[in-house]
Formats: structure tokens, sequence, C-alpha cells
């Protein structure tokens, strides 16, 4: 088993038991090694409710660099700043089988600064 497989089997592990619903949605997030993404999903329904990631024009224009910690915490609070204009407050947070650590630690902590509950 590689990496990319390991980390796919700990994702399903988690996905068992975190799932998002219309008044809580789940936060997911996708890391590669140039960009990282993080979108509220709504898993009954199957909608994508907001996204954003260091590929957005609006956060690229911004960011000295779109692999680091800082453009991280960057998306995180992007995607606070839409599920508040959505008018969702809280979340369940799915990390998508990575550490909560580096990156993804740092777009978490960066959202609920800016007022995601999870």
């Amino acid at each position: 088993m590689d990496k990319a497989q390991a980390r796919r089997a700990r994702h399903e592990r988690l996905r068992k038991r975190v799932s998002g619903t219309p008044g809580r949605p789940r936060l997911c997030v996708r890391r590669s090694l140039h960009h990282i993404y993080a979108s509220l999903v709504d898993d009954a329904k199957g909608h994508t409710l907001a996204m954003a990631s260091t590929r957005d024009q609006a956060l690229a224009g911004e960011l000295s660099s779109r692999t680091n910690v800082a453009a991280a915490a960057a998306v995180g609070s992007a995607i606070a700043a839409k599920a508040k204009a959505a008018g969702i407050s809280e979340v369940v947070f799915d990390r998508g089988g990575y550490k909560y650590h580096g990156r993804v630690r740092a777009l978490a902590d960066a959202a609920r600064q800016a007022g995601l509950t999870f």
C-alpha cells in the first residue's frame, strides 16, 4: 500500500463517522503539493455549498506563496467568510485522511478564528 492508498483508506474510515447535514455541513480539506482546497458539503443532498482555495483569483493575488501555512490560513479565513455569508456557523471538520498538522491545522485554526464552530 503506497502513501496515497493509505490516505484514502484513512479518509474512508473517517467518513464512516463524519457526515454533513444542511444545518451543519462538512468542511472538507484537500491538499496537494501546490494548492490547498476547502469546501462545505451537504452530504444529505450531495451539494457543495461553498468553496475556497489558493487557486481563487481573489486570494492568489494577495499571497506570496500558495504552498505555505500562511496560504492555508488565508483559505481558512475565506471559507469561514463564505460560510457566514451563507448563514452557516457550525461545521463538521473532515481532514481528508491527512494529519491534523501543518497546512491542515492552519486552515482549521483560521476558520475557527474567523467564526466557524467545530
